[in-house]
């Protein structure tokens, strides 16, 4: 049975995509509050420190893990460009990250996958730099890498594009059907086949384009996720949702508009916007897409960074919080994952994860086909 590490593990969503098949040695976050849904979940077996990652001894970790993961923060580089990137105090935990890489390295414990993932900013964050310095920490390590862009809304009804770079161990051999001569849709963006051109020479000879399948068409709508008896929030009354219909553009009260002709209950994702108007003046907004998926989880951070969704029956329009069970919903968990019970805490705890069914399939994919259960001759560097 191949095993992993998990870093910045949250409420252990790798954990939840990789499957029973896989074995957790070891899994490490900050956060207590997420610590605490993590082991809810995962149990108190002892796999789990809570703690910054800069101050872990990797002697303290068991075993030789065949995948090491790490979904670093992503605050410095959700902006591209604008932000700290790889510098910030945050998502510069990367390093942190990679040198435990290479000191279980030192000790010949080198894992044969290392996966990192993070926001697509990253591809753009200081003209491609931030991006330049994750293939150069990965390829330093000892590791062969690609990268894919993954949008969650493949396997779930939430929009949320994430970058993917896997490093595979310089003495492990890859199969073919494993690797593709280029790029190839739809997890080789164009923004990504950018970021790639940007890189020099000597990271571009590094570099693999893995060959993942494209999943089968998801038959599962945002509506289909809606709750019509949540826990945890309330229905707004008449003045809430016309305050919130208030908000809207022409174009985006157009949408309602067309919902309420559509003939079927509709759903629809609002997330409250700062914009400019014609005279200049910044103003709130309320935005909604009626496309059967929800806007991406945010953390919230402030109230604006809470989904709403607006419930359109014909004349009847109705609105509310998205429930904590709705987003765990839109991240591919299952009912029985035990959430926090302040919305907070778990709004922030889903909104930070990576979605299960993504790291399902990359585990199926790549992953599963790479990892060595046997460890026999394992590493040869």
């Amino acid at each position: 049975m191949p095993s992993f590490y998990e870093f910045f593990a949250g409420g252990g969503m790798a954990r939840a995509g990789l499957g029973e098949g896989w074995t957790c040695l070891f899994a490490n976050d900050f956060d207590a509050r997420k610590g605490l849904a993590y082991q809810a979940n995962w149990g108190t077996g002892g796999e789990l420190t809570v703690g910054d990652i800069r101050g872990l001894a990797v002697e303290a970790m068991p075993g030789d893990p065949d995948l090491v993961w790490g979904s670093f923060p992503c605050q410095d580089l959700s902006l591209a460009g604008a932000g700290a990137g790889l510098k910030g105090e945050r998502s510069g935990t990367f390093h942190a990250f990679m040198d435990i890489v290479g000191r279980l390295a030192e000790q010949g414990r080198a894992p044969r996958l290392v996966a990192v993932e993070n926001v697509c900013g990253t591809l753009t964050s200081h003209g491609g730099k931030d991006f330049e310095v994750i293939c150069r920490g990965v390829a330093a390590a000892g590791y062969r890498y690609g990268a894919l862009v993954i949008n969650a809304e493949l396997f779930v009804p939430q929009s949320r594009p994430r970058l993917f770079v896997i490093g595979v161990r310089d003495a492990v051999e890859v199969p073919p059907a494993l690797l593709a001569p280029g790029p190839v849709e739809p997890f080789h963006t164009r923004a990504l086949r950018t970021a790639v051109a940007g890189l020099p020479d000597d990271l571009r000879d590094r570099l693999l384009w893995w060959n993942a399948p494209t999943p089968e068409r998801r038959r599962t709508t945002f509506a289909d996720l809606i709750e019509e008896h949540p826990e945890g929030v309330e229905w707004h009354n008449q003045a809430e949702t016309k305050r919130l219909l208030d908000l809207m553009s022409p174009v985006n009260a157009a949408k309602v508009e067309a919902a309420q002709r559509a003939g079927r209950r509709m759903v629809g994702g609002v997330y409250r916007r700062t914009r400019i108007d014609p005279s200049g003046a910044r103003v709130q907004r309320a935005e909604v897409r009626f496309d059967d998926v929800a806007g991406c989880l945010r953390t919230p951070a402030g109230g604006s960074s809470r989904q709403i969704i607006l419930v359109v029956d014909g004349p009847t329009v109705r609105s509310r919080l998205i429930s904590a069970r709705e987003t765990a919903r839109l991240m591919g968990l299952a009912d029985d994952y035990v959430l926090p019970r302040n919305y907070n805490d778990a709004y922030h705890l889903t909104g930070d994860g990576v979605a299960a069914p993504v790291v399902r399939h990359l585990a199926r994919h790549l992953f599963e086909p790479l990892a060595d259960p046997a460890r026999s001759a394992r590493r040869a560097a």
